[in-house]
């Protein structure tokens, strides 16, 4: 049985079926129905913790962070350390889709994925997106001269490709309503920016067997107008302003359909289509101060606020950690040292460079996760942990080692904040979107099977789908699987999966760009992160 030409993945960053499901309903969004229903839908469940880059680089390579090595946004540079540096490609320690369909013949365009700067040396055409500097994108596009050519285009726009740090930062920091137009119509935008881009690239160049763009509107526009697009959330008699914010909200989703359309219209007759979220969304209601908790039990403590600085603060990056430094770490032995990871650290060193014993190390991490099973909302009495896992049990790996000690698995509507308070839990002022487990996950082709609606999948099977479809064979260390639940009657008989020894793929090979972001750089990718409340 001969395989598909083509597959097209398109990532759609945020995306949850509680936001789709009435806009297709409603015929807002017609082509992705028309997907649905002549295709396979399910649920598709992230890994921990729920955040674009680890989960991005999960669904690209099929393993957890332990197994490739990204873990958030920045990354621990030693288990003994305390000292963080911005996640890049050099982080992925494993094959990616990307590599190993390059490798088997298959040429690839990749668009706008997280981590793929410096970008891998593959056959065909990357463009990174995602937390890069705009004035890097020409070292981040491969092969060399792309961006030359890509710069003729009248659409290609690189500082609004790399996002309007001023419109970011109204987002988070305080939005006039006046504002949130532009913030949506940036993101419309920005989409067909990307689209333009894609449809160069098959229409006036060599096209490509493996063909990738992430959208990540869905994400933005759900952080900061989740009240106006989750339909449960809107307001019940919503005034005039609103009423015009709900309808740009769905001009957005409007325009991101026919995109969606038009990819499907230039993909090959027979190609594999494949739609994936990295997580979902849903709205929050509390924080939850975790390292304030942690004081409040005595496992945390901040500095005197008269106390001197030190010189050098004990966690790298400081604008990013401002708040994290200020720890006293003569009576710290726990700590998160970011909002995203979810996740809590306990010091392996003492002040003075002892190793704190592995016992007492146990020992904590024991105590904190009994504790954090136990904490309840002060008002309700709702749990605000559901569950706290210890580090080898979801990072398993050769990389576990730079994950968080516990790692939190919050109560809906639950979010975490490393900043000092008063209070262990606030409500919010006002709703809020933030990551949850459950994405999406949408397959149409010829051997995909039609009208089903699948139990929950794993984002790491998406990895052996992609290259399944591509007839690409699959390393035996996958950590997701090839579910035959979405493959019509008697297509894998007719063509077997095939299987090789993972010793035979080795991490990706990069282009060769020596690229290091200056401080200015890194500024303005904090600075970002901040404004979509990542960093605090």
């Amino acid at each position: 049985m001969t395989r598909p030409t083509q597959t097209v993945l398109i990532g759609l960053d945020g995306a949850t079926f509680t936001v789709l499901d009435p806009l297709m309903e409603r015929g807002v969004m017609p082509n992705l129905a028309e997907l649905v229903a002549g295709g396979t839908r399910a649920p598709l469940r992230t890994i921990m913790p729920p955040l674009t880059p680890p989960a991005w680089t999960s669904l690209m390579t099929g393993k957890r962070p332990g197994q490739h090595g990204v873990f958030d946004f920045f990354q621990k540079e030693s288990p003994d350390s305390e000292y963080y540096s911005f996640a890049t490609s050099r982080e992925v320690d494993s094959p990616t889709i990307w590599s190993l369909a390059s490798d088997h013949g298959r040429r690839v365009i990749s668009l706008n994925y997280p981590l793929m700067f410096p970008p891998p040396a593959i056959e065909g055409a990357v463009v990174p997106g995602g937390w890069m500097p705009w004035r890097q994108l020409r070292l981040g596009c491969h092969p060399p001269g792309l961006f030359d050519r890509l710069k003729k285009l009248p659409s290609f726009e690189p500082k609004e490709m790399a996002l309007d740090m001023q419109l970011e930062a109204k987002a988070i920091d305080g939005c006039a309503e006046d504002e949130y137009a532009d913030w949506i119509e940036l993101h419309t935008r920005r989409e067909r920016r990307w689209f333009d881009i894609l449809e160069y690239l098959l229409v006036h160049e060599q096209g490509g067997d493996l063909v990738g763009v992430m959208f990540d509107g869905p994400d933005k526009l759900q952080h900061l107008c989740w009240r106006f697009i989750d339909v449960a959330s809107r307001p019940r008699f919503p005034n005039e302003w609103e009423r015009g914010i709900i309808k740009l909200c769905e001009d957005y989703f409007r325009g991101l359909d026919r995109m969606i359309g038009q990819i499907v219209e230039l993909a090959a007759d027979d190609a594999t289509i494949i739609l994936a979220s990295d997580h979902g969304f849903g709205p929050a209601e509390h924080v939850l101060y975790i390292n304030a908790w942690l004081h409040q039990q005595g496992w945390l403590a901040f500095k005197d606020k008269d106390a001197p600085a030190d010189e050098q603060p004990h966690l790298g990056f400081a604008e990013m950690t401002r708040h994290v430094y200020e720890l006293d770490w003569e009576r710290t032995v726990a700590y998160a040292a970011t909002p995203t990871s979810q996740g809590i650290n306990i010091v392996r060193r003492t002040p003075d460079g002892t190793p704190l014993p592995s016992e007492r190390r146990a020992e904590l991490r024991e105590e904190i996760a009994a504790a954090l099973r136990e904490l309840r909302h002060p008002e309700t009495g709702d749990r605000l942990v559901l569950d706290v896992h210890f580090r080898e049990e979801v990072y398993g790996g050769p990389h576990e080692h730079l994950g968080p000690d516990l790692s939190l698995v919050l109560a809906d509507g639950v979010v975490m904040s490393i900043l000092q308070s008063e209070q262990i839990v606030r409500p919010l002022p006002k709703p809020y979107g933030t990551h949850q487990w459950q994405g999406i996950f949408i397959a149409s082709g010829p051997e995909i099977r039609q009208g089903a609606r699948l139990e929950e999948l794993s984002i790491l099977d998406v990895a052996p789908t992609v290259l399944y479809s591509l007839d690409v064979p699959l390393p035996d260390d996958l950590a997701g699987r090839l579910p035959e639940e979405l493959f019509e009657d008697g297509v894998l008989e007719r063509r077997p999966p095939r299987r090789v020894p993972a010793a035979r793929a080795a991490a990706p090979e990069l282009s060769g760009v020596d690229a290091e972001l200056e401080p200015d750089e890194e500024q303005t990718i904090v600075n970002r992160l901040r404004a979509l409340g990542y960093v605090e």
